[in-house]
């Protein structure tokens, strides 16, 4: 049940959420802080000098992605691990990049007086700490989601950038996809394709997997594990796994997707049920599954989205984002072969937008045996299959990257702001605590405040 002191009334539009934050007194919500680089030394000819913090696989994966961007010099490289940083340092020598190496974040912000920018992909509970630092210098940021594995330090990251005056974008790259923004502006705004949206669900579903081992010889020091707050090696290196550094599989998984529930919705939800336990890897402080069920109020009703994160079962159908009305259907998915679009048997014409290249007629009908007879009378008539005729050919995490680029530059706002991430963010946090509680939570406006 909705608080009965709640904003929630089941028609609060994302405008009216922000507007309502502001007469409360809230602060900037999604749209009171001016996400363009305000004044910029750099010219928009000039190379931005850029730094990489955190070379673990997704800094590695962030890497690849920076070298293609035109206009970006990497010059610094840092991780408290010598293993990482040699092994980045010589992959970088092969394509003849030379970087200055530090062990820490401090070192590197002492040494580099010139950075533009740091790419922050360290474990979660360092997101807030190096972030904090680097905006403090007066460096824009672009950091990894989730914003850190506490509330607390997700919000400090938003005063941060707020005190500094400076850009700090989320990692949640799925907002500068060009196949995503097409979706939702063309075919869910413009378009309304699915009709009165009923129902969303998403998944990212993964096989069971032994824990990240090390190199021999390549330990840390117990007293440089403890000064970064990690126990041993095998925690450090199966961090997302620990509470005190990760947040769990909804955390690592799930905030990608289940931020897409706010973004596409255009709002927030006004509670959350969820399930989970720790069923398959005893040696883990996190739960492996997860199911979670929110309740958005739109103006046309209530729209319950599930979310599951299974890490013992890649069954399902991969990993993808589904938003479903009583027109059609979109399955949309960071991978192209997992998008499709389906038009109910009673929805209106979509020739319009197949003749618009809007969407596209998919080429493969069903080819599978035919049932016998119709199974239930009041079974649904096949419905018709249509793919997005968007594609890219870049990196994942590119076109957020150059977005953030861009904004320092002037030239673009941010896709994906801290203060806007937070408020996405925030209903994961709570998701967990619905998980521990085994009872059903309701939001209340500042809980979407940082």
């Amino acid at each position: 049940m909705v608080n009965q002191n709640s904003p929630f009334d089941g028609s609060l539009s994302r405008r009216q959420f922000v507007q309502l934050s502001t007469v409360a007194g809230a602060g900037a919500l999604l749209s009171g802080f001016p996400f363009v680089a305000r004044s910029e030394a750099t010219s928009a000819n000039d190379k931005l000098q850029v730094a990489l913090v955190g070379l673990g696989a997704q800094g590695r994966v962030l890497l690849e992605s920076l070298l293609k961007i035109e206009g970006i010099q990497l010059v610094a490289i840092c991780d408290i691990w010598p293993y990482a940083l040699t092994y980045t340092q010589r992959l970088l020598k092969r394509s003849n990049i030379e970087v200055r190496t530090y062990a820490s974040h401090e070192e590197l912000l002492a040494g580099e007086k010139h950075l533009d920018a740091v790419i922050n992909a360290t474990p979660d509970s360092w997101h807030a700490p190096v972030s904090n630092a680097a905006l403090g210098a007066g460096i824009h940021v672009y950091c990894e989601k989730m914003m850190s594995n506490t509330l607390e330090g997700a919000r400090s990251m938003v005063k941060a950038m707020r005190d500094s005056g400076k850009l700090l974008q989320i990692g949640h790259q799925r907002r500068s996809n060009p196949r995503y923004r097409f979706a939702l502006e063309r075919l869910m705004n413009d378009a309304k394709i699915c009709g009165r949206l009923t129902a969303a669900q998403a998944q990212w579903n993964r096989s069971a997997s032994p824990d990240l081992g090390w190199p021999k010889n390549s330990d840390l020091s117990a007293d440089l594990l403890a000064k970064y707050g990690f126990a041993n090696m095998q925690q450090f290196r199966n961090w997302r796994w620990s509470k005190k550094h990760g947040g769990g599989p909804l955390s690592d998984l799930g905030a990608h997707q289940i931020d897409i529930f706010n973004w596409w919705l255009g709002t927030h939800p006004k509670s959350v049920m969820a399930s989970g336990g720790i069923d398959y890897y005893s040696n883990h402080e996190w739960y492996d599954n997860a199911m979670v069920v929110y309740e958005y109020p739109l103006p046309t009703g209530t729209v319950r989205a599930f979310y599951q994160v299974q890490t013992t079962t890649s069954a399902g159908g991969g990993y993808f984002e589904y938003f479903m009305g009583d027109q059609g259907s979109l399955k949309m998915s960071e991978n192209p072969h997992l998008s499709v679009i389906y038009r109910e048997a009673s929805a209106p014409s979509w020739d319009e937008l197949v003749a618009k290249n809007f969407i596209r007629p998919q080429q493969t009908a069903y080819s599978g045996p035919k049932p016998a007879e119709t199974v239930d009378a009041r079974e649904t008539p096949p419905v018709a299959t249509f793919d997005i005729p968007v594609n890219f050919a870049k990196k994942i995490h590119q076109p957020h990257l150059e977005n953030f680029f861009d904004a320092i530059r002037g030239k673009a706002k941010l896709n994906c702001p801290a203060d806007e991430a937070f408020a996405s963010e925030s209903i994961i946090y709570k998701a967990n605590e619905a998980i521990e509680a085994r009872r059903t939570l309701d939001f209340d406006l500042s809980d979407f405040v940082a």
